[in-house]
């Protein structure tokens, strides 16, 4: 036996059990594992970017800050790093600090206003600090081989025991020496 609501009682229902039940549509938001793998592979396939891109085109060598030979060469000095053979070899050195002097400017114009600026070259995760702390419980085995001494002035010392040195100092130390005289080394101080 079916009864014939009124419209406006089935309004109120229909609104009642919208509240209720979630408004997002039913669809599978995940597919088969096997093709996100192929559109993960069809992505990285071609390359969306590169690094020529901030290398200078040869019509912006032209805007390129100016260095002169002499600058060249005193770089070079600084850097212990041998002078240009001739002169092609100089000037080919001459665009490559170009292109690197533009590669680096193009670095420096990028906008890191709220990155926060990188304290060391590790893993600074939240996990990696915590694994990374000390504790008591990781100084617990060097705590066990203190001990105090003395009444008054009370010191805390290690406790004597055998050294392990296994593996550190069972090498030989002149297997590698070019010249030796018995137990040592001998160095030439005027050896070109």
């Amino acid at each position: 036996m079916s009864r014939i609501l009124p419209l406006a009682q089935t309004a109120r229902c229909a609104r009642a059990s919208a509240l209720i039940r979630p408004i997002i549509p039913l669809v599978a938001l995940r597919q088969s594992s096997t093709k996100t793998a192929v559109d993960i592979e069809a992505l990285l396939s071609e390359p969306t970017w590169s690094v020529k891109t901030l290398l200078p085109a040869d019509a912006q060598t032209a805007d390129a800050p100016t260095i002169t030979s002499k600058q060249l060469r005193h770089l070079l000095n600084l850097s212990a790093l041998p002078e240009p053979k001739d002169e092609a070899e100089e000037t080919k050195m001459l665009q490559t600090l170009r292109s690197q002097l533009h590669f680096v400017h193009a670095i420096q114009e990028v906008d890191t206003k709220g990155v926060p600026p990188l304290r060391a070259i590790r893993d600074e995760t939240r996990a990696a600090e915590d694994e990374n702390k000390i504790s008591i419980s990781s100084l617990k085995e060097a705590l066990e081989q203190e001990e105090v001494r003395g009444k008054h002035y009370k010191r805390i010392q290690r406790k004597e025991g055998p050294v392990d040195t296994k593996g550190a100092e069972d090498w030989d130390v002149l297997a590698h020496a070019e010249r030796k005289a018995g137990k040592y080394f001998v160095v030439d101080s005027g050896k070109t």
